[in-house]
């Protein structure tokens, strides 16, 4: 029987989980990376927490603002936790929206404007910060600012005309990056906010849309594969850039739409969830030394990444939920197969265990290629919030069965 199957084994697990994330990586965090002088988060940290560059991500501002108000209030009312979040979300708003509101990418230590990018994920994770120091402090005023900022998201992600190209018209496309980060904004507002409107639309009727236009487009059954990039009616892009797959960006979609299936206990999404794991699974799981490649072709050509082999922390995060997640809905064996293979490749590899958290890049055969915890991707998000989901998603007494779970398995063959 799996860890998941074995109820003792899933509360150790769900203890596990929880343990990790309470006594390992958010103290190294709160301890390392809190700017106590100028307010935020430093991301930018060796092996041991030492700082190795004073500039701050603007994404981070908003992802550990998210990430420490969850945990007060969620897991246990720490002050200190509290104060963190406070403290990035106040650093967010005094300092990283430029002209017109939209956010900067790169800031100083003090707030002063580095760099800013055309795609808007900052004003995303700024959006599910203050909405959650909102509701854990009753501040109306970052209340609102979620979702103005969420507005400011939309408008720049959607509305056509409003950014400047980044390629030339010769071959349009579009991305899958803005439709998963806009369902998982919604989701994580209406869970703060309850159900409101933002540009026109609820935040359910925003979620529906995003995952009907990803389900319609993006996703090709007669390929068994879940595209990044296609053209604007959904056709395939045969050449590299629509090509390269992301396994497990793909996984991390993949529970999107199953956390909202189970919210909303929509069978169809559960089918569209499971078939999206099955596939990428199968696509991005490497049968030789273990882990998940970051890029594969859909072609099975060679990829033009030069680190598509390499296995990264995040995809093994998103891995772990979306198999857990899966079991959970379907009850169905092979999730919690997978799971514990993705959860023993992923604990034996990634944690240090002389500093503690986790290190973020790996050769393909699991050994460490730098031994930095952070930097401007990586910090208090990806693996503090799989430690938070599943600690809480297992510590549930039964599987919560789809009424269409006999029929996912069949839908993903």
């Amino acid at each position: 029987m799996s860890l998941l199957g074995d109820p003792v084994e899933r509360a150790r697990l769900a203890a596990f989980y929880a343990d990790t994330l309470t006594r390992d990586v958010l103290p190294f965090w709160v301890r390392h990376g809190w700017d106590r002088e100028h307010g935020g988060v430093l991301t930018c940290l060796d092996r041991d927490g030492s700082l190795m560059d004073s500039d701050k991500s603007v994404w981070f501002q908003g992802r550990a603002g998210w990430m420490f108000a969850t945990a007060f209030r969620t897991v246990e009312p720490r002050a200190e936790w509290l104060e963190f979040a406070r403290s990035c979300a106040a650093f967010s708003r005094r300092h990283c929206h430029g002209p017109g509101g939209k956010m900067w990418f790169l800031v100083d230590r003090q707030g002063r404007p580095l760099r800013m990018r055309r795609y808007v994920f900052s004003e995303a994770f700024a959006a599910i910060s203050y909405a959650a120091v909102s509701v854990a402090t009753g501040d109306a005023g970052l209340r609102q600012a979620a979702l103005d900022t969420f507005a400011l998201y939309l408008r720049h992600s959607f509305e056509p005309g409003l950014m400047p190209p980044k390629d030339e018209p010769t071959r349009p496309s579009k991305g899958i990056g803005g439709l998963m980060i806009g369902l998982v904004t919604a989701q994580e507002l209406r869970e703060c906010l309850g159900e409101v409107v933002v540009e026109g639309r609820t935040l359910t009727a925003w979620i529906d849309g995003f995952i009907g236009e990803i389900e319609r487009d993006f996703l090709k059954p007669d390929l068994r594969v879940l595209l990044e990039v296609v053209a604007p009616d959904g056709s395939v892009l045969d050449h590299q850039d629509g090509r390269t797959l992301n396994p497990g960006h793909a996984l991390e979609c993949a529970w999107f739409i199953l956390h909202e299936a189970r919210i909303r206990r929509r069978d169809d999404w559960v089918r569209l969830g499971v078939r999206i794991l099955d596939w990428m699974w199968e696509r991005g799981w490497d049968d030789g030394p273990g882990g998940l490649r970051y890029f594969t072709d859909l072609r099975g050509l060679p990829v033009q990444e030069y680190w598509h082999d390499m296995k990264f922390w995040w995809p093994h995060c998103e891995a772990i939920i979306a198999t857990a997640l899966a079991w959970r809905m379907t009850g169905e064996a092979r999730f919690a197969e997978w799971h514990e293979q993705v959860h023993s490749w992923s604990f034996r590899q990634f944690p240090d265990p002389v500093h503690g958290e986790w290190y973020g890049y790996l050769h393909r055969d699991g050994t460490v290629s730098q031994p930095a915890k952070g930097n401007r991707f990586k910090g208090p998000f990806h693996l503090p919030r799989m430690l938070w989901y599943c600690a809480r998603l297992l510590s549930e007494p039964e599987p919560l069965l789809s009424s269409g779970a006999s029929g996912a398995s069949g839908a993903s063959a």
